[in-house]
């Protein structure tokens, strides 16, 4: 888990690793199978909810923000303003323009 900017929540969150993601994928899909069983979306929520905020301590209340919150999903730190590129492939920074040097190291 590290703090990094979310582009959805534009603000800076915990997001998580690989291994805490596949845990918080597999409680949001036990979240989708208890609503299928009825229960409310509150309760069948709250699992996932309490994991991530056990792991981060930092009280998220809408399940699906959650899913956005994976480092994996985003690029490396922009070197003009310091926020992460949207994408791992992204070449321009949205917040402030700059551009990703994408060459190869040279040998």
């Amino acid at each position: 888990m590290t703090n990094l900017y979310c582009w959805r929540c534009r603000s800076i969150v915990p997001m998580l690793d690989e291994a805490e993601f596949a845990e918080a994928q597999r409680l949001y899909a036990l979240m989708f199978d208890n609503r299928r069983s009825g229960i409310s979306r509150a309760e069948s929520a709250q699992p996932l909810l309490d994991y991530f905020n056990q792991l981060t301590g930092f009280g998220e209340t809408e399940p699906n923000a959650i899913m956005y919150h994976r480092i994996s999903q985003y690029g490396p730190a922009c070197g003009t303003c310091g926020k992460p590129y949207r994408t791992p492939l992204a070449t321009i920074c949205v917040a402030c323009g700059g551009k990703r040097n994408t060459r190869p190291d040279p040998l």
